[in-house]
């Protein structure tokens, strides 16, 4: 067994969710779930198949994000893996109704950070070992801070 690290390659204003499911159908319960979230949603889905064609199932509402979960998905590799790329919508705005599909198993992450999904390459296939979700901190807020994230959760509408 050996282990890699692959970087998802997005845009840094763009959000994502990568989690694992167990069937085909999670392509269509994604689309339906993200169509009915949020008004304006964007997004491009991309589940790798882990049997029968072994084929990444794709679908989506924009042509750009559709291009980055199949080229990222690729990348990967691991059977029943998914990727989502979001735009004028946050993953707070959609993870309850995903998790509440019933063929979902895992999401690994939700988030614009750069990440590097740690993988595990058998002679089978791929495996998500895990994720590197941004960076390290770099200390402890400080009063400054804590006003910052306050004043930053009102600014985007998440707080009142």
């Amino acid at each position: 067994m050996e282990f890699k690290l692959v970087n998802i390659d997005k845009p840094t204003d763009i959000n994502f969710i990568l989690g694992q499911s167990h069937f085909i159908k999670t392509v269509e319960d994604l689309h339906e779930t993200l169509v009915s979230s949020t008004p304006d949603i964007k997004f491009g889905i991309a589940f790798c198949e882990a049997s029968g064609p072994k084929l990444v199932r794709i679908s989506g509402n924009d042509k750009n994000l559709i291009e980055l979960a199949k080229t990222n998905a690729m990348n990967i590799g691991a059977g029943h893996s998914f990727i989502i790329f979001l735009q004028n919508a946050y993953p707070i705005n959609v993870l309850p109704a995903i998790k509440s599909i019933p063929e979902i198993c895992t999401i690994f992450c939700a988030t614009a950070n750069p990440v590097q999904v740690i993988i595990a390459e058998t002679p089978q296939g791929h495996a998500i070992i895990g994720v590197v979700d941004g960076e390290s901190p770099a200390g402890i807020e400080d009063e400054d801070a804590v006003k910052t994230r306050k004043q930053f959760l009102r600014n985007i509408g998440y707080k009142l």
